[in-house]
Formats: C-alpha cells, structure tokens, sequence
C-alpha cells in the first residue's frame, strides 16, 4: 500500500510530523478525482450495464413499473394507480422516480430499472464521502465493497422499492454517525431528511430500524443523552415536511390508505403469514451471507474481532473514543433480528443492513494494515474460495435455468477449473507481501467475470425463461390490433408481465372477471377444453404455445357466438 495512506492513518492516531501530513494533504488532494472515477466506473458497470438484456421479473418489477407509468399517464403524483384503480400497498418514492426517468428516456423495463441503480450509486457515494471525512485511507475500499456485494448488484438492477429504502436508510445512518462525531446539526438534518426519504420509500420500517439501532447504541454506551439530544425538534420538522404531505394528501384522495397500507402491508404483514411469505426464524442467517458475498469471510472475521474486543476489554471498548464499530455492529445485526421476529420474510428485507457489514470490514483492513496485522490463516482460504465461487453457477447458467441443476461432463469441469485458477490468483495475492491492501482489488476481477457472465451468457436465456416480454412480443406478432387480454391459472408474474408488456389492465378468470367481448387469453398448455367450459361455450381457437414456459394462447369469441368448431392442441 502507498507509504503516504499509512502515514495518515498514522498521523490520525499518534499525530505526525508537519513533513508528512504536508506530503499526505498534496497526494490527496490527487487522490479522489481518480477515486471518483473508478467508484463511478464501477457503479456504471454493476449496476447499469445490460439493463435490457432481460425483461422484468417476478410478479413486483413489472407491477411497480406499471404503476409508474399509469401514474404517468394520469399526471397523478399522489395516488398509485394499477389497472386504473388505487393500489395502496407501498408509499410512492420509487414511484416518483421511475416516472422522472420514463419522462427523460421513454417508458421501457430498463428505464423502471435505472431508480434503483441511482439509488445504490448515492449509497456508496455517500460510504466514500463518510469515510474520507471521518476515516480516511480506506474510503475507496469501503465504497467499491459496499457496490459489489452480491444484493447490493441484485437489487440496485430491480425495479422495486428495495433499493430505494436501503440507498435512503443507509445515508441517513451515515448522517447520524457523522453527527455523533463532530456534533455538526447538518448532518442531523441530513439524517432526518433521509430517514423522511425512506419513510416515502416503505413507509415507517426505515424511521423504526433507526430508532432501535440508536437506542440500543445509547444503552450499551450508557449514554442515555444522544437520545434525548437526537429527538431535536428542528430535524424532526424536516422530517414532518418531507415525508407528511404525500401521506395526508394520499389518505385525503383515498380514505382506505390508512387501513390499507398502515394496518395491512405494515401491521399485517410483521405481524401474521396474510401474504404467504412464512420463512423459518433463521432463514435471514443464510440470506445475509449470501447478500454479502464476495465480501463474507472477511465481514464475518471482522464481526468476530469486535465481538471479541468486546468482551475481553467490556466498558473501555464501548465507551471508547472510537465508538464506530460498535455502531456498525447493531446497524447490520439489528434489522436481520427485527425481519427474522416479522411472518413475512424476502430477501430484500435485509438490504439496509449491507453497507454495515462492508463499513466494517473497511475498518478491519485500516487497523490490520496499519499495525501490521495479517489475518487468520485461514481467512484468505476461505475467502479466495467464498469468492471464486459463483463463477461455476454464473458460467452454467443456461443449464441452471434449463434444467434446475448443474451439468456433469465438460461445461461443470471448465466452469471449477477457471474459478480454481481465480481462487489460487486471489489467494497467492492475499498471501503476498502486498496481503490486505490488495484485497479489494483481486476481488473485484471475480465479481465484474459473475455480473459479465450472468449477463451476456444467461440474459437471452432469463428473458425466455422468467419474463413475460418474448410472450407479449409473440402474441402482438399473430394479433390484428391490441385486443382485451385475460389469464387462466397462470403465475402471478405472468399477469402482471403481459399488464406492463401490453400496457392493459389483465382479466383474470379464476377472479371471475371473463371479458364479454372477443380477447386473448393465456393459459397452461394444453387447457383448451377447460378454458372453453370457463367461457360456456364461446368459440376458441389457439392462436400460439410458448413452449420456454409451457404457455398456450387463444382467441375467444365475444358473448352470445356458439361454439361451431374446436380447434384443438
């Protein structure tokens, strides 16, 4: 590593001659234009490269990219408006966003995309600006960690309200730090205005999750008047005038919100399986070593270290100067306790709790490389494996998603074999001279080959297999005009694909609402006669199968024509 990042950090904790703080102030005042550059570089390309490549899926993306568009369409800021009704289930800041970006580039799957990639880019801006100001030497590791962990690619590439709440949370808690610290009331404010942003992101998770963090953080430290110096009444004004106008407006225009949305999709959905999202209490264990990805074994070592400073130096270490990590600590176990207690659990729920985990770690490799400390023998190992790794799955996925499961023969054997190679490069760089300082660098070569593969091998092969795009496109190639359209027990998915990929509100025939009118609808293969029973007699006739997802679809004639003829499968 540069002689001049370790005398700062040096110089931070024993002071320094005036010689070397002078040398430290001109090498880095060259420093972050190239930081910059390369932090943005690798945010353009994990988040945003490829966006099209694959259509929306699951049931959410296409769901929320289509509310933002009827939103759009009916120059409606407050109210979120699915298939011309009121669709109350999440607060509106992505909303707004994906609608500012269809405004700027067209309304398209990869514009409702571009909100979350934005977001994940202000959240690692705002980890390198923290650490540059409060821990400097490391903040380049700290943001280029934070962008490649494995859910912070996922979900900054989705149209959903995830990374939104995760990007706002995340520097709000910065925010709070950074005022902790030099008792500076602007980043108080920050931190309300934040908090405000991701109260408009999920509603009141974002406000509650901070407030256990710092309470719990003000217990342990005994320190029971950052609470009371905390509740300032300035910051909590910006938070009312941020976040409060939507929701009186919103509850104004549709009385139901509250009961909806408060009492349902918050209150509910913690509280009772309503949403059929039941997981078992340890299910986040596994997801959040996951999530952190390439970055695990170091995060896991690096909560291992604290935890046992902790405990062999108790009340010196809590109540010591340097309070941060005791602070990332509750940060990143707080919210995968408080979503491991809720009836419904996804993977999503424990974003915000990422950029602590890779805080950290960037502290861990400050001290370690500052006091000459080598890791654990066989953290390196492990590390060098944990991220080589989704190599194999990234390289086969075509056969992932063809099959459900990895080949034999050749493909498996290339596939272990270049990750083999990655793993002995990652670890012979680990266990050279230049270790630690070289971390962050030799795994990201890993994680820009995953993303690339997954990508330009798997895309072509996701958007047949997943989305609802390449249907959409088959049935607007065999149809005269844009006819109503209705499903027959498909997946949710599926219904609210073809809603977004047509632009339509989409009947739904196990909901009763079969179209009087001639339509469209898609069905399982080979459901011809049970779709006729449905339709009492109407005639149908198939018009196409898509075979990637063993769909048919058909033509229906309007109400009150007899079938005369069946054209079968």
């Amino acid at each position: 590593m540069p002689s001049n990042q370790k005398s700062t950090i040096n110089n931070q904790k024993f002071g320094g001659s005036v010689e070397e703080l002078q040398e430290w102030s001109l090498t880095d005042r060259a420093r972050p234009a190239t930081d910059w550059l390369l932090i943005l570089g690798f945010c353009g390309f994990l988040f945003f490269f490829g966006l099209n490549y694959f259509g929306l899926i699951g049931a959410d993306e296409p769901r929320y990219a289509q509310i933002a568009r009827e939103m759009l369409a009916h120059h409606d800021w407050i109210t979120p408006i699915l298939g011309g009704k009121p669709w109350l289930e999440k607060p509106v800041l992505y909303y707004w966003q994906a609608m500012l970006s269809y405004s700027i580039f067209g309304v398209s799957d990869w514009a409702a995309r571009i909100p979350s990639g934005v977001d994940a880019t202000l959240a690692v801006l705002a980890v390198y600006g923290f650490l540059g100001r409060f821990r400097p030497g490391f903040q380049t590791d700290g943001a280029l960690m934070t962008a490649s962990t494995a859910a912070f690619v996922g979900f900054s590439r989705a149209a959903s309200t995830d990374m939104p709440l995760a990007a706002m949370f995340s520097i709000g808690m910065l925010a709070w730090y950074a005022w902790h610290e030099s008792q500076k009331r602007i980043f108080l404010i920050g931190f309300y205005a934040f908090m405000a942003l991701a109260a408009l992101a999920k509603g009141p998770v974002g406000p509650v999750l901070a407030g256990l963090i710092i309470l719990l953080f003000a217990l342990v430290r005994r320190d029971h008047r950052v609470i009371t110096r905390t509740l300032w009444l300035p910051g909590i004004l910006v938070f009312c005038v941020i976040a409060l106008p939507w929701y009186i407006a919103v509850q104004v225009r549709n009385p139901s919100f509250f009961r909806q949305f408060i009492l349902e999709h918050n209150l509910a959905r913690f509280g009772t399986n309503l949403y059929h999202h039941q997981q078992p209490f340890w299910y986040y264990a596994p997801v959040t070593l996951l999530a952190l990805l390439p970055w695990t074994i170091f995060i896991v070592e690096a909560v291992t270290e604290n935890v046992r400073t902790w405990w062999s130096k108790g009340k010196s270490f809590v109540e010591s100067e340097d309070s941060l990590n005791l602070f990332l600590i509750l940060w990143l176990f707080v919210p995968v306790l408080f979503f491991s207690l809720s009836q419904s659990k996804l993977p999503g729920y424990i974003l915000p709790a990422l950029p602590a985990g890779t805080i950290l770690l960037a502290q861990y490799i400050r001290r370690h490389i500052v006091e000459e400390i080598p890791p654990p023998y066989l953290v390196p190992v492990l590390h060098s494996v944990a991220a080589a790794a989704p190599l194999v799955p990234a390289l086969l996925i075509q056969f992932f998603l063809l099959q459900q499961r990895l080949p034999g023969g050749t493909p498996l054997i290339f596939a272990s074999t270049l990750a083999g190679i990655i793993a002995i490069g990652l670890l012979l760089t680990l266990r050279s001279s230049l270790g630690l300082g070289m971390l962050r660098f030799v795994t990201l070569v890993p994680v820009v080959l995953v993303v690339a593969a997954v990508l330009k091998i798997g895309g072509a092969k996701l958007d047949e297999t997943l989305t609802a795009r390449p249907l959409a496109a088959d049935i607007a190639r065999v149809e005269a005009g844009l006819l109503p359209a209705a499903v027959f027990q498909v997946p949710r998915e599926v219904e609210y694909g073809l809603a977004f990929y047509r632009n339509q509100a989409i009947s739904n025939y196990g909901r009763g609402e079969i179209p009087s009118s001639a339509h469209l609808v898609v069905a399982p293969e080979g459901k011809q006669v049970q779709v006729a029973e449905a339709v009492h007699g109407r005639r149908v006739s198939l018009l196409g199968t898509y075979p990637p997802q063993h769909l048919d679809y058909y033509w229906v004639a309007a109400a009150g024509t007899q079938a005369s003829e069946h054209h079968h499968h």
